[in-house]
């Protein structure tokens, strides 16, 4: 048993470590390797928050798909992680429907895959 475990652990730590991309609306890949991501397990609506304060870049995982908000403040991320409904924050706060498109991303070069 602790042989296998040690394997294990020499097999994963042999493994490179791939920068995780993703697919986000506009059919564009972002490189997460600035972002912090949070998992979200108390949400209908959100199933995971990435978001780098450097850039004010804010990716939002809804129903499986991925979408990109720019321009978000920090304190605005916290106040949507702290809400009691992530949901209804996200839906009445920073949804492109509801904002009138305020934090659209103006078009940057996609990201390249090497």
């Amino acid at each position: 048993m602790v042989r296998a475990l040690v394997l294990l652990l020499a097999q994963l730590a042999a493994t490179p470590i791939v920068p995780e991309t993703v697919e986000t609306g506009e059919h564009r890949f972002v490189d997460l390797g600035t972002f912090e991501c949070r998992d979200i397990t108390r949400s209908t609506v959100l199933q995971r928050v990435c978001y780098d304060r450097a850039q004010q870049d804010l990716i939002v995982a809804s129903n499986g798909a991925y979408d990109r908000y720019c321009g978000v403040t920090a304190e605005t991320v916290e106040r949507l992680l702290g809400a009691p409904s992530m949901g209804r924050f996200f839906n009445q706060n920073i949804k492109r429907e509801a904002t009138a498109g305020r934090y659209a991303c103006r078009v940057r070069e996609p990201f390249q895959r090497g």
